[in-house]
């Protein structure tokens, strides 16, 4: 039972608006990224809400499939504080976490099913992260095992420390897809791939 867990609580500095509100295909960015997360193998979905909480969980309305939201209100601590919040919120069946970043558009269901296929592989691994031209990327796959680790975390800091620490209990999957490592991080960023086909 893999879940996943959408980080969309960000205050986007860099961008100058709200990442998770951009228009991206005609939707608001976040709702693309649920619809692709949703579209895949995963059991469900948590949706992380922080900056724009209500504009951005408007975005959701009326999604098809087994999607929630929790809304972390220290999402000014940075991203651990969001990864906490989302890790607590799912079912305790949950084996794994898919933690996907609500700012890589070009992530597919195809990709994430990917990491699910190979996560199954024995013997399991803590964690699946994929790579492309050898450069890590996300979204990564957490075993249910790191689940304690990541909840201790703090500050402006995902869960690469964590990972990092089991290096040896890592799968890499090497993949021949780019998308693993473009994110929407600027204003020429965001435009360049919605003029790629965004």
């Amino acid at each position: 039972m893999i879940y996943g867990v959408l980080l969309a609580a960000g205050r986007s500095s860099r961008m100058g608006r709200a990442k998770q509100l951009l228009e991206w295909q005609g939707k608001p960015l976040v709702r693309h990224m649920a619809e692709v997360a949703l579209a895949s193998r995963l059991a469900g979905l948590v949706v992380v809400l922080g900056a724009e909480a209500a504009a951005t969980r408007g975005a959701l309305v009326g999604l098809d499939g087994p999607v929630q939201t929790v809304e972390n209100v220290d999402y000014a601590a940075g991203q651990a504080s969001s990864l906490r919040s989302g890790l607590a919120t799912l079912p305790a069946t949950a084996t794994g976490a898919m933690v996907l970043l609500v700012d890589m558009p070009l992530v597919s269901p195809g990709l994430i099913d990917q990491l699910i296929t190979a996560f199954a592989e024995p013997p399991q691994p803590m964690a699946v992260v994929p790579r492309h031209n050898g450069r890590r990327g996300n979204p990564a796959l957490l075993a249910s095992a790191l689940f304690p680790e990541l909840r201790a975390l703090e500050g402006d800091v995902g869960a690469r420390d964590v990972i990092d620490r089991y290096a040896n209990q890592v799968r890499w999957l090497d993949l021949d897809d780019p998308a693993v490592l473009m994110d929407v991080d600027t204003p020429d960023v965001y435009e360049r791939l919605k003029a790629s086909g965004g």
